[in-house]
């Protein structure tokens, strides 16, 4: 399906960088979903075993979740600044 896509996007004139650039992105908004949502079921699960902790848990949950966030921001950016480029 995808190689099927690729083709008709080349033979259509779109380069090859561009969808690269495309998937890229996707790529990066999927994994850093995935990683936000691991962090996040880490926390609960870790704020369930020890409560008196949870502030804590709480506050580095936040901290990563924005750094992976920040992340994708970025990969998110370079892929769009190569497809502009093009």
């Amino acid at each position: 399906m995808l190689l099927s896509t690729l083709l008709l996007q080349v033979a259509a004139g779109v380069s090859i960088g561009k969808l690269g650039a495309a998937i890229g992105a996707g790529l990066a908004a999927i994994g850093a979903g995935i990683g936000i949502g691991k962090i996040g079921s880490s926390a609960m699960e870790g704020m369930a075993r020890q409560p008196e902790m949870a502030g804590n848990i709480r506050s580095n949950m936040l901290i990563i979740a924005a750094l992976v966030e920040g992340v994708a921001l970025f990969a998110v950016i370079v892929c769009m600044l190569v497809i502009l480029m093009n």
